[in-house]
C-alpha cells in the first residue's frame, strides 16, 4: 500500500468504522503506564476525531514524539452522561480498540477488515507499529490451549510452554516495547499465571535482559523506569522471602516458639491427667461414704478378687446376707457388675 509523501515530523494515523455501528467519534491516547493498556481513561487521551458521513476518521500533527511509544485508539458506544461522568475512569462494556507503536513521523492506515470489522489490521511505516497485534494473536491461541482441557496437569504444562513461547517471541520482535505488553500480561497480579512469573523470576536471567535492552533503546522513557521499579520490588519480595527461611537469625526463634509450644502442651497434659485422678478419687471417696461399714468391708474384699462365700466366711455372715450387700453395693455405686466396680477404682 502506498501512502504517499508524508511531512517531516507529521503523523498520520486514519482509518473507518462503521457510523452505523458506533458513535461518530475516535479517540487517541497515548499510554505512558504499560499497566494500564486494558483502561480507557480521560488522562491519556490527547486528541478525538469525529467521522464524516462514510466513517472516514484521521489523526494529524506534529505534537507526538519522535521515539516509539505506545498509543490506542478506541471507539465506544457509551452515553455522553457516561463519558462525562465514569466513563473513562471505568470501562464501556460496548468498546473497541487496538493498541500499537508508532512515533512522531509515521504514517498509519486502519481499514476496515472482513464483515466491516475495524482494528483487526494496520498498514503502517513503522514496522513496530503492528507488534502488538502480533502479540494479541498469539496469546489468542494460548488461550485455546489452555481451555482445550482444563485440569491443573494441563495448566502446569501450559504455563511453562507459554511463558518460553511468549518471551522468545517478543524478543524475536525486536522491539522492547512489545516485550514489555508480553510482560505485563505474564506479571499481572490478577492473571492465575502470577505465581508461576514469580518462581520464574528467581532463576530466568530473561527479565535482567529486557531491563538492559529497554536501557539500551529508551533510556530516559517512562516505560524504562517503571519496569526497573517493579522489577526491584518484586526481586526484593522474592529475596526476602528466601532469606527469611534461610537466615537461621529467622529459623532460630520459630525454634524456640515451636519448643515453647510443645512444652506448653506437655505440661498441659500432665496437669489434665493429674486433675482427672483427683477428681475421680474425689468420686470414689463420695461413693464409698454413702456405702455403710459392713458394705465398705464387702467392698474391700470384692476388690481383692475374694468370692461371696470367702466374704462370708471372713465377716462370719451368710452368703446370701452377702449379696443383699452386693446388690446395695451395685445400686449404690451406680453398677452392674464386679468388673464395673473394679473398673470404677481400678483395680
Amino acid at each position: 500500500m502506498s501512502f504517499g509523501n508524508t511531512l517531516q515530523a507529521q503523523h498520520s494515523f486514519k482509518g473507518y468504522i462503521d457510523n452505523d455501528r458506533w458513535h461518530n467519534e475516535v479517540y487517541l491516547s497515548v499510554i505512558d503506564d504499560y499497566r494500564t493498556l486494558e483502561n480507557i481513561n480521560d488522562e491519556q487521551i490527547i486528541s478525538k476525531a469525529t467521522t464524516d458521513d462514510n466513517g472516514f476518521f484521521e489523526f494529524q500533527g506534529n505534537q507526538l514524539e519522535s521515539t516509539n511509544k505506545i498509543y490506542k485508539l478506541h471507539v465506544d458506544n457509551c452515553s455522553e452522561f457516561d463519558q462525562n461522568s465514569n466513563h473513562f475512569q471505568g470501562h464501556c462494556e460496548d468498546s473497541n480498540d487496538i493498541i500499537f507503536i508508532a512515533k512522531s513521523n509515521d504514517t498509519l492506515v486502519f481499514p476496515l477488515g472482513f464483515e466491516d470489522q475495524i482494528f483487526c489490521k494496520v498498514a503502517s511505516t513503522n514496522p513496530k507499529t503492528s507488534a502488538f497485534i502480533k502479540i494479541d494473536s498469539l496469546k489468542e491461541e494460548m488461550k485455546y490451549a489452555y481451555g482445550e482441557y482444563r485440569s491443573q496437569a494441563n495448566r502446569t504444562l501450559n504455563n511453562k510452554k507459554w511463558f518460553k513461547t511468549l518471551q522468545d517471541f517478543g524478543k524475536s520482535l525486536n522491539e522492547p516495547l512489545a516485550e514489555l505488553y508480553i510482560y505485563a500480561f505474564l506479571s499481572d497480579r490478577s492473571n492465575n499465571l502470577h505465581s508461576f512469573y514469580l518462581e520464574d523470576l528467581k532463576t530466568n536471567t530473561y527479565y535482567d535482559d529486557l531491563l538492559n535492552r529497554l536501557k539500551a533503546t529508551y533510556p530516559n522513557s517512562p516505560y524504562t523506569k517503571q519496569y526497573a521499579a517493579e522489577l526491584t520490588s518484586d526481586e526484593y519480595i522474592i529475596s526476602s522471602s528466601k532469606e527469611k527461611f534461610e537466615d537461621k537469625s529467622y529459623v532460630i526463634p520459630w525454634l524456640y516458639v515451636l519448643f515453647i509450644l510443645l512444652l506448653g502442651s506437655v505440661l498441659l497434659n500432665i496437669w489434665f491427667l493429674h486433675s482427672k485422678r483427683k477428681q475421680k478419687s474425689k468420686i470414689n471417696t463420695q461413693a464409698i461414704e454413702q456405702l455403710t461399714s459392713q458394705e465398705q468391708k464387702v467392698l474391700e474384699l470384692l476388690l481383692d478378687n475374694h468370692t461371696n462365700k470367702d466374704i462370708a466366711n471372713t465377716l462370719y455372715i451368710s452368703v446370701s446376707t452377702v449379696k443383699t450387700h452386693v446388690n446395695n453395693l451395685y445400686r449404690k455405686l451406680n453398677v452392674t457388675s464386679r468388673d464395673e466396680v473394679k473398673l470404677l477404682f481400678n483395680k
